[in-house]
């Protein structure tokens, strides 16, 4: 894959595209105005997603129309239920945006069985009405923001399946290791965890401050370091984005090199299996 963040890549775009100088030139400014006076990643992309949010939700939530914000959500429903998604299950959507794919899912699972965040207010509004304007009202789902992804709010073992498409593509590292540290304490016995990201075949790298690139080696490795196997999706296809897929699945087997503890009860025969920041009582 090219690498964008190059200048002789922009300036190769900007030789066939002459039409988007000025919107680049436009974005470049915007991004500046956006990232002064904040520190932090989370607040920076929060504000990105207001000003986006302002001049057209579906372009905010990543589609170029709202036919593809229809078409992609029913793309990332459909891959799931394909998978064994049961109606029964508990299901987290880390960045569920206006729900593309969550109203799907919403409509799908039990009532009270979605369970999705998002770092923007705006977003998150624009849900809410996708939920009356679709009569899940009685769907009972959650919808909560937050500010980091952490998840300390949520119940350990819960989640069956967790799903985040098209967050990691807007994360620096810290905060996709921060994601990948904390979810395995939410996740139920045998559940998974699926997201996307944008691969770089070279040198990881980013644009604007907003798109990330990263080796699938370094997301493996991330999230072997927390206990997790990683495989990418070989039947997962994003035709616009060509964001690949990594499920991470806790491991079932344990070699001297993991980092987590096995821990024997002295009751029973039982194991308690943790990392070592969160131990078992």
């Amino acid at each position: 894959m090219t690498n964008r963040s190059r200048l002789s890549y922009k300036l190769a775009f900007a030789a066939r595209h002459p039409g988007q100088i000025v919107p680049y030139v436009r974005r470049v400014c915007v991004d500046a105005w956006l990232r002064a006076g904040r520190r932090d990643h989370v607040s920076y992309y929060r504000s990105v997603m207001k000003y986006k949010a302002a001049h057209n939700l579906d372009v905010a939530v990543g589609s170029r129309s709202h036919d593809q914000w229809v078409e992609f959500g029913q793309m990332q429903f459909d891959y799931l239920a394909r998978h064994g998604l049961e109606p029964g299950d508990q299901v987290l959507e880390i960045g569920c945006g206006n729900l593309r794919a969550g109203r799907l899912l919403i409509r799908y699972l039990d009532p009270g069985h979605y369970y999705g965040v998002d770092i923007s207010p705006e977003i998150l509004v624009s849900a809410q009405q996708v939920i009356s304007d679709d009569g899940l009202q009685d769907k009972l789902s959650n919808l909560t923001l937050v500010t980091d992804l952490t998840l300390e709010f949520l119940p350990p073992s819960y989640f069956d399946v967790v799903h985040a498409n098209s967050v990691f593509t807007h994360c620096p590292i810290d905060i996709v290791e921060q994601s990948i540290a904390s979810v395995g304490r939410v996740m139920a016995p045998g559940a998974f965890f699926d997201f996307t990201f944008y691969r770089a075949d070279g040198d990881e790298y980013q644009v604007h401050h907003e798109d990330f690139y990263y080796r699938t080696e370094t997301l493996t490795a991330l999230a072997a370091k927390y206990g997790f196997t990683a495989e990418l999706q070989d039947d997962w296809h994003d035709p616009w984005d060509n964001q690949p897929k990594l499920r991470l699945t806790r491991r079932t087997a344990l070699s001297s090199l993991d980092p987590i503890l096995v821990i024997q009860t002295p009751a029973s025969t039982s194991f308690c299996v943790k990392h070592p920041d969160n131990l078992c009582n």
